[in-house]
């Protein structure tokens, strides 16, 4: 995202993982008064290949993070930054980063992608929220078959991100994009009766919807309105980052009996068997550890960027047994019911079944 605090609910391992890695800002180009983009390169031996809506977690000063949607994927990655009153990292970035600056990141994580490069989209912005909108658009029409609908909500046309690459896009691509502005300048605010007439022809696509919260929850009660189902609709969810994500991960607590301190709650934890990456492991589960802090004691190379339940990129599915879901995170009430969890958050139901988590 081009804003100070993503991220979004999540599902798919994605390349999120563990390893903290340095890229090196290639160049940096003005897209607005407000906006740059940041052209990335990995450090030598690495690998930087983000999925169109993926987004990338960056250490900025004083032990924080903030994370930033990818506006280009392919060989020449691509985060923008818009600028934000008071931010800490969007401000640092659009006043020091030079070709040159090195980057602490962790991997590309999210699941905020299309099924498809032919699936149809319907793509829902308003300002800095085109961000990771517009890789899906560009995969769909330059790599795949699938058709695309772009209504996207700005101030007035000097805040419109990415101006000429849409208009080359829609030029390249006439029978399979329409870009449908909206701007308040001309048009007033985006409400939901508006934003109803315009989605409805399209209602039965994968959506995609991002930007502020209030225009979100206007355009998803519009989507829903003319028919849309809910799994088929997409949000990104914004939420601030208050810890250290690239602080080592703390240990979990010995079971009893091993000469450390006894875990809290009382009990030993529970057989897990997690499936990640094609293989499996098996372990146990300390009582009262999240399972990403396992996961990760353990060397397994899970998926994490935020460990605040915020993103969703350490979402897996639980396949067999109980877990405590922990309070709040980005998850729905859907995904929960289809054994959706978010490791960060869940932890072993003391004295229960064994547990078996998959990833893949």
């Amino acid at each position: 995202m081009t804003t100070e605090q993503p991220r979004a609910r999540g599902r798919d391992h994605g390349q999120a993982g563990t390893a903290a890695t340095t890229v090196i800002v290639q160049r940096v180009v003005q897209e607005t008064a407000d906006a740059v983009s940041l052209v990335l390169r990995p450090e030598a031996g690495r690998r930087l290949a983000p999925l169109p809506g993926q987004f990338l977690t960056v250490r900025v000063p004083g032990g924080h993070a903030r994370c930033y949607s990818f506006s280009r994927t392919g060989p020449e990655p691509t985060i923008t930054v818009k600028r934000v009153p008071g931010g800490i990292g969007s401000n640092w970035l659009c006043d020091t980063a030079t070709a040159g600056t090195r980057l602490t990141v962790l991997p590309p994580a999210g699941t905020f992608t299309p099924s498809s490069p032919d699936a149809d989209l319907l793509l829902v912005a308003a300002g800095s929220g085109i961000t990771p909108l517009l890789p899906m658009a560009r995969s769909a029409l330059e790599r795949g078959t699938g058709r695309v609908v772009l209504l996207y909500a700005n101030r007035n046309p000097g805040s419109v991100l990415f101006r000429d690459e849409l208009r080359r896009l829609a030029a390249a691509h006439p029978a399979r994009l329409l870009v449908h502005h909206l701007l308040s300048s001309v048009q007033g605010r985006a409400r939901m009766e508006q934003l109803a007439q315009l989605v409805a022809p399209y209602a039965g696509r994968e959506v995609f919807l991002c930007g502020p919260e209030g225009f979100m929850a206007a355009a998803d009660d519009a989507l829903r309105a003319q028919g849309a189902a809910g799994g088929r609709v997409r949000r990104e969810v914004f939420v601030s980052l208050s810890g250290d994500v690239f602080a080592e991960a703390p240990a979990p607590p010995p079971p009893a009996g091993t000469g450390g301190p006894a875990p809290a709650p009382s009990g030993s934890g529970v057989d897990l068997v997690v499936d990640i990456d094609a293989r499996s492991h098996a372990l146990t589960w300390p009582a009262g550890t999240t399972l990403l802090d396992t996961l990760l004691a353990a060397e397994v190379d899970a998926p994490f960027s935020c460990r605040e339940g915020s993103c969703g990129a350490c979402a897996c599915r639980v396949v067999r047994g109980e877990v405590d879901h922990g309070t709040g995170g980005v998850l729905t009430p859907e995904d929960r019911a289809e054994g959706y969890v978010l490791a960060c958050r869940a932890r072993p139901v003391d004295g229960g079944p064994p547990v078996h988590v998959s990833y893949d």
